[in-house]
């Protein structure tokens, strides 16, 4: 009688061990065995581990995570039987190439889960900008007998009547307009993508506008544009100059978006303020005079999904791990297109 065992596709965990003890608890762990027939060890983060030189021939699927090294097309070729990848985290960019859509291996990736902690973070980030409550904390603290209010500085205090602006029609994007027309008032939302669709875009509830008049017009700048050749360094000093005094730039998508030299000029001018939850380089040198300032909120890049959110990717990879098994159409496949264009 056959090994029960052998019915079920040969599956490699790539990922940072880390990673997999804090996304895989023991149901989805059992999940997983249930599903596959898993290399031993269970969880590496290379194909180049020594413990899986025999053992590459006959994967099927590997599931991949925070802390993977990059696959390569000679790893590729050591896996003629490798039919998916399943990617629970977030970007793809850096771990897979264009090779695996030639070779016609299916990838597919949690990074949608991944959207919704960065939207509801850059939300709150809106919210509290606002209020200018990160900066005039920090006021506080550094003058704690004085009303931080009378330095909160250039541009207008309140969430009413306010002018947000989105680079970038993105998943991230298209959520964080969803969630600032469901919670602030008489707010206008401008967006900047040259692949979005107008029409799309006024369904939504947003204008579609060039980088010139968004940067004229926006009270807070939000960025969650993929970092691309095309996209590196989009905002800079003269994009920065554009912004009226007392703007706020929100970035938890890519340090390298903006030129952080002209922001770091404009920031200690104290014209404009920021949150930033990613920088270039990352993170900032301890020299980085951006840490001294009130007008800066610097965060640890955490609005990604963290500790029990990574949970609901991994459940997810594994979701697509038995569609795939039993036939079905995956509902996270990233297509060629969507890759060269993404994160």
């Amino acid at each position: 009688m056959p090994d029960e065992s052998t019915k079920r596709p040969r599956v490699a965990v790539i990922m940072g061990e880390e990673h997999w003890r804090a996304q895989f608890t023991p149901e989805l762990r059992r999940r997983l065995s249930e599903a596959a027939n898993l290399t031993a060890p269970v969880q590496v983060n290379s194909l180049s581990d020594p413990a899986l030189a025999g053992q590459l021939a006959d994967i099927e699927f590997l599931i991949t995570g925070w802390g993977a090294m990059p696959l390569s097309s000679d790893a590729l070729d050591k896996m003629p039987r490798l039919r998916g990848l399943l990617h629970s985290a977030g970007s793809v960019r850096g771990l897979v190439t264009s090779d695996f859509w030639e070779r016609g291996i299916t990838v597919s990736t949690s990074a949608d889960l991944n959207a919704d902690p960065v939207a509801e973070f850059t939300l709150a980030s809106i919210i509290m900008a606002g209020k200018k409550a990160p900066f005039l904390a920090a006021e506080l603290r550094a003058e704690a007998a004085k009303d931080p209010r009378s330095a909160a500085g250039p541009g207008r205090m309140g969430n009413a009547r306010r002018t947000i602006g989105i680079v970038g029609f993105s998943r991230i994007g298209r959520r964080v307009l969803h969630l600032v027309r469901q919670t602030l008032h008489e707010t206008t939302c401008l967006v900047v993508d040259p692949f979005a669709d107008r029409r799309e875009v006024a369904e939504a509830g947003a204008h579609l506008v060039s980088m010139e008049e968004m940067l004229a017009r926006a009270d807070i700048l939000t960025l969650h544009a993929p970092l691309l050749p095309s996209t590196r360094h989009m905002i800079g000093a003269r994009e920065l100059s554009s912004l009226a005094d007392g703007a706020i730039i929100i970035n938890t998508a890519r340090g390298a978006l903006i030129d952080e030299e002209a922001l770091e000029g404009e920031l200690v001018s104290g014209r404009l303020s920021a949150i930033l939850d990613v920088t270039e380089p990352e993170p900032l040198p301890p020299t980085s005079p951006l840490y001294g300032l009130t007008n800066v909120f610097i965060t640890p890049h955490i609005a990604g999904a963290l500790g029990t959110e990574t949970q609901r990717m991994a459940s997810a990879a594994l979701d697509e791990l038995e569609r795939l098994s039993s036939g079905q159409p995956l509902e996270r496949e990233l297509t060629r297109q969507q890759y060269e264009v993404s994160a």
